[in-house]
């Protein structure tokens, strides 16, 4: 089949580079324009678009692929199919009736849970010990279109939203290869309809998502340093001796159960962050501006000890 490739984010690249080792043929790369980006804000490729172009293949950048022009250009390579992996815009009616076969996308999360830009993070902040890679039809309902392949795969315990994100980039490399076997025998496959009345939703996350709260239970905020690592960062104030703050970033930490007799946010002996219910032992933490580091190691950097606290950036 002659497959027209839909992707800007790194989840793309693996089930591309995946589609140019199979016996199918990429008719084109499209992908998001160049933005600027970066601490000195230049204008960069998206990472797709940086991967095509090394395996020799200049990719096709569309501000909006709905333009009726654009739909004529797409209509014009006689393409049977579009896969469409993190691309970051809709795909609407007119261009995917350009296909005979439709669009299918890869979408990370076993619909009809998890619909949504960031269900990865979502999976993990909601205690999931299982997720995977949903292949469907795009239809104009988000991310609710009949389902034709899934892959699963289990959360593990101290697994972070960027680890979980680089799997199942390669699950959904296992996704596209047998919905593609399935659609060449039959390109009109209609799939299964999804159950509506498990749909949930996985919205976009902003930096304020990610802000601690010590107030909560112990587990709800070590899943949230998980689930948020490396992006947008479970991030709060440490208050060290005299008062002096510093913004942080907990990367991973675990809950412990028995009862913590100190306000929420303060280190007790064994230097764990007591909250409402239980404590927090912190496995890995990032100063603003600074490295990743071990827990041990920011202790000893700044002579943490019992009394210390973590503070809420919240207003």
């Amino acid at each position: 089949m002659r497959v027209v490739y839909f992707g800007s984010g790194p989840f793309s690249i693996p089930a591309f580079r995946r589609l140019l080792q199979s016996p199918h043929e990429c008719a084109a790369v499209i992908t998001q324009p160049d933005r600027r980006a970066g601490r000195g804000k230049k204008t960069q490729p998206t990472p797709l678009a940086s991967h095509a172009l090394r395996e020799g293949i200049e990719p096709i950048r569309a501000e909006d692929v709905n333009t009726p022009e654009f739909v004529d250009k797409i209509r014009s390579l006689n393409a049977h199919l579009g896969v469409v992996a993190a691309f970051g815009q809709m795909i609407k009616a007119p261009l995917r009736e350009a296909f005979p076969g439709g669009c299918i996308n890869l979408h990370a999360s076993l619909l009809p849970r998890y619909r949504g830009a960031a269900p990865i993070h979502w999976a993990i902040l909601g205690g999931e010990k299982k997720t995977g890679v949903t292949a469907f039809r795009l239809v104009d309902r988000m991310d609710a279109g009949p389902i034709l392949v899934q892959r699963e795969t289990m959360i593990r315990p101290d697994e972070t939203a960027g680890e979980l994100h680089d799997r199942l980039a390669r699950v959904a490399c296992d996704a596209m290869d047998a919905t593609l076997v399935i659609l060449e025998q039959n390109l009109d496959f209609p799939g299964e309809p999804q159950d509506e009345s498990l749909a949930s939703l996985a919205p976009k996350l902003f930096k304020s998502d990610g802000y601690l709260d010590f107030r909560e239970p112990a587990e709800r905020l070590a899943l949230k340093c998980r689930a948020m690592w490396p992006w947008p960062g479970a991030r709060c104030l440490y208050v060290g001796s005299g008062d002096k703050k510093e913004e942080v970033t907990i990367a991973t930490a675990q809950a412990l159960t028995p009862a913590v007799d100190a306000p929420p946010g303060t280190l007790t002996e064994d230097l764990c962050v007591a909250t409402s219910e239980g404590a927090l032992r912190i496995l890995a933490i990032k100063p603003a501006g600074k490295r990743l580091m071990a827990w041990e190691d920011f202790v000893n950097g700044r002579r943490v000890v019992a009394g210390n606290r973590f503070e809420s950036l919240k207003s």
